[in-house]
């Protein structure tokens, strides 16, 4: 028996509670079980499984050992299933984590196309604005924006986001142009109640980043209002491009102070770093930096 063989026994006697069951489990002979956890225990050098007449129960170094292997475990039995198919299209189910507003608008046209061209991949889409726990969420991966807090996930970068000030052509020409972050105090802008900071807009001036108070007649709970709201003319906004993007190709509203944008705000694709990501895992992640639309954030 090989090191896997070994662990597959141990974690068989810690989910079923004897080497009698575990042995059933695994269609294999209680003796072959018993050297099994045996090789085991005098491997990492503790005894991980205490033994009595009627039951087997994990010792407390067991059970950390345990909740440690098991995640690496399915990772290396999903990545043996995988190789001994010999498929050359990849297969299997992926769960992918992302923002509200970004996940539908820019991640779904590149799950469809991925989809198309691998159809035996199927997908999940869970959509937070939280960075939440991948593993506690179940994610294979997940796409997050701007600075990455957690030092426990790999990551790919995929772009950055503009983040930009507009407004619609009636409103200048009725108040005029804002030609610097700070006249910003002088007209009236369109807020979403967000709590926090939302209105406080963050500018690059002088090479420095600068944050500027805003206020304005007209605030509003969702996006989608604030973004009417400005192409009507109440005031002036401040969001990402992509959110807006129509909007600006339509000449519904026009993109001001772009001298003074802040710095993008960085895309992630990340997963965790103590799971190996699959080979299919890692085919949507390269998919995905090649066809998110870069230029158009």
């Amino acid at each position: 028996m090989d090191k896997i063989d070994d662990l597959e026994a141990f974690l068989a006697i810690v989910e079923t509670g004897s080497l009698t069951a575990a042995a059933r489990r695994l269609d294999r002979s209680l003796q072959s079980v018993s050297r099994a956890l045996a090789t085991l225990e005098q491997s990492v050098g503790v005894e991980l499984i205490r033994r009595t007449t009627r039951q087997s129960q994990p010792t407390e170094a067991g059970l950390a050992f345990h909740r440690r292997v098991r995640p690496a475990f399915d990772e290396i039995a999903a990545a043996r299933r995988e190789a001994a198919s010999r498929r050359a299209e990849p297969s299997g189910h992926l769960t992918i984590g992302a923002p509200v507003l970004f996940g539908p608008a820019q991640l779904v046209p590149v799950i469809a196309a991925f989809m198309e061209r691998h159809p035996a991949i199927e997908i999940s889409l869970k959509l937070s604005d939280r960075f939440a726990d991948l593993q506690d969420e179940g994610l294979d991966l997940a796409v997050r924006i701007g600075e990455l807090p957690d030092a426990d996930l790999m990551a790919k970068r995929l772009g950055a986001l503009r983040r930009v000030a507009f407004g619609a052509p009636s409103y200048f020409a009725r108040f005029g142009r804002p030609e610097h972050p700070d006249a910003l105090a002088r007209h009236c802008c369109i807020v979403r109640n967000a709590g926090g900071d939302a209105d406080k807009w963050p500018f690059q001036v002088d090479g420095r980043p600068r944050t500027v108070k805003v206020s304005g007649r007209f605030r509003a709970d969702s996006t989608a209002a604030t973004y009417k709201a400005v192409a009507l003319g109440l005031g002036i906004g401040f969001t990402p491009l992509w959110q807006i993007r129509d909007l600006v190709d339509r000449g519904e509203v026009e993109l001001i102070l772009t001298t003074f944008e802040p710095p993008k705000a960085p895309i992630h694709a990340v997963w965790p770093a103590s799971k190996l990501p699959l080979a299919k895992t890692r085919l949507f992640i390269d998919f995905l930096a090649r066809e998110l639309k870069a230029e158009r954030l």
